[in-house]
C-alpha cells in the first residue's frame, strides 16, 4: 500500500479577523427579532478546520503562513477602482455592501488579500513540484467575487487570482473545478470570454439571487461568450444530491471534459457546503463522499496535469460539519483515512438519504447540452 502523502496548509491568522456584523443570520439586525445571530461566514469556520486537520494529520500536516497577495496580482483579475473602493470601505469600518448580504469590517480587505495570498502560495507549491498536497485554507471565500464587485460573502476571487498567476508563467491552460454548492458566478464572469481557463461548476440550481447585482444564473445556457464559448460548463444539480450523485457528475462530465481540455494546472474551488446540515445548501454529501471527491481530484490531476493541483477553500457554513467534510476532502487527496476519537471514520451529520432520480434527469440534460462542445456521452 502506498504511504499517505503529507499535506501543506497555506493560511494566515488574519483571515480570522474578518467578521461581518451580527444580525438576522446573513441579514441586518431587525427590531422584531429578540436575538442577533452570527453571520454565516464566521471565523469559527477556519478555526475548526485548522483544529481538525491538526488533530487528524498530526506531523503530516505542515502549516505555512502566507504573505498577502500583491496589488498587481489582484488587479490581474479585479478592476483597480473596485480594489481601491474595497480598501477604503474596510478602512472606514465596513458594513453591508450595497444592501446585499455580503458584509465587511475593518479587517476584511487584509483578510481577503491573505486569502488570495494562500491561493498563490498553493499554486506555486503545485507548479514547483514541492512535496505534499497544497491546500489553501482561505477566508473569506472568493468564487462569487466579480471583477468589479464583492458578492456572496466574497471580496477577492482567489481562484481566479491563482489561475491568472499561473498563466503569467509558461502555462497555457488552467482548469477550475468548483464543487461549492453555490454557482461559481464570479469565476465565470472573470473568464467567460476566454479559452485559456476552463470552469466546471457543480452547484444547486439556485438561479440568480439578484438579477442586477448578481446576474449570472449558473444555468446550462451560460457556456461562455466569444472566444470563451464552451469553456464554461455549468452543472446545476437538484436538492438532495449526495455522494453517489457527485460521483456520477464526475464520471459523466468533469473527468471527460477536463481530460479533453488537457490543462496544465487544476484548481479545485473546494466549498464543503453540499453537506447534509449546511444552512445555505440543500445537498447531502457526507464525509465519505467528500473523501471520494478528494481522491478523484488528485487522481484526475495525476492523469492530466502531471499531478499539479490546488485545493482552495470556498464555502461551508455549518461550522462543525465543515470541519468533518473538509477533513474528508483532505483525507482523500492525501490517501489516508483518519480515525477521530469518538467519531471514527464516519460522519455524525449523515442522517438524510440521497434521492438519485432527480439528479439522473438533470445529469442527462447537462450531458446533452454540453455535448455540443465536448466529447461526452
Amino acid at each position: 500500500m502506498t504511504d499517505p502523502t503529507p499535506l501543506t496548509v497555506y493560511w494566515h491568522h488574519t483571515t480570522c479577523d474578518h467578521e461581518p456584523p451580527r444580525g438576522a443570520f446573513k441579514l441586518p439586525a431587525a427590531d422584531f427579532l429578540a436575538v442577533d445571530e452570527h453571520h454565516p461566514d464566521r471565523p469559527a469556520r477556519v478555526r475548526n478546520v485548522k483544529r481538525i486537520v491538526e488533530s487528524g494529520f498530526g506531523p503530516d500536516a505542515a502549516f505555512r503562513s502566507v504573505d498577502p497577495a500583491s496589488r498587481a496580482a489582484i488587479e490581474r483579475v479585479h478592476d483597480p477602482e473596485y480594489v481601491s473602493w474595497l480598501e477604503e470601505f474596510c478602512a472606514a469600518g465596513g458594513g453591508y455592501v450595497d444592501g446585499t448580504t455580503t458584509a465587511a469590517n475593518e479587517a476584511t480587505y487584509e483578510a481577503a488579500r491573505h486569502a488570495a495570498g494562500a491561493a498563490l502560495e498553493a499554486a506555486d507549491h503545485a507548479l514547483e513540484g514541492r512535496t505534499g498536497v497544497p491546500y489553501a485554507l482561505a477566508r473569506p471565500s472568493g468564487h462569487h467575487a466579480q471583477t468589479d464587485r464583492a458578492d456572496g460573502f466574497c471580496f477577492l476571487n482567489s481562484a481566479a487570482i491563482a489561475a491568472e498567476h499561473a498563466l503569467e508563467g509558461e502555462l497555457e491552460r488552467v482548469a477550475i473545478v468548483d464543487w461549492d454548492v453555490h454557482h461559481g458566478n464570479g469565476t465565470q464572469e472573470v473568464f467567460e470570454d476566454r479559452d485559456d481557463v476552463l470552469l466546471v461548476s457543480i452547484h444547486n440550481d439556485h438561479g440568480a439571487w439578484d438579477p442586477t447585482y448578481h446576474p449570472q444564473t449558473g444555468g446550462l445556457e451560460e457556456v461562455g461568450v466569444a472566444d470563451g464559448e464552451g469553456f464554461t460548463v455549468n452543472v446545476p444539480v437538484p436538492p438532495g444530491t449526495g455522494d453517489d450523485g457527485y460521483e456520477r457528475v464526475f464520471d459523466r462530465l468533469v473527468e471527460p471534459i477536463v481530460a479533453e481540455y488537457d490543462p496544465d494546472l487544476l484548481v479545485y474551488s473546494a466549498g464543503q457546503d453540499a453537506g447534509p446540515s449546511d444552512p445555505l445548501g440543500r445537498n447531502v454529501v457526507t464525509r465519505a463522499g467528500f473523501r471520494t471527491l478528494g481522491q478523484r481530484a488528485r487522481r484526475l490531476a495525476e492523469a492530466v496535469t502531471d499531478g499539479r493541483f490546488v485545493l482552495l477553500q470556498e464555502g461551508g457554513y455549518q461550522i462543525s460539519h465543515l470541519a468533518f467534510a473538509t477533513l474528508g476532502v483532505l483525507e482523500g487527496a492525501t490517501g489516508r483515512t483518519v480515525d477521530l476519537e469518538g467519531y471514527g471514520t464516519g460522519d455524525p451529520f449523515a442522517w438524510l438519504e440521497e434521492t438519485i432520480e432527480p439528479l439522473e434527469a438533470a445529469l442527462e440534460a447537462a450531458c446533452k447540452h454540453h455535448s455540443e462542445h465536448w466529447n461526452i456521452q
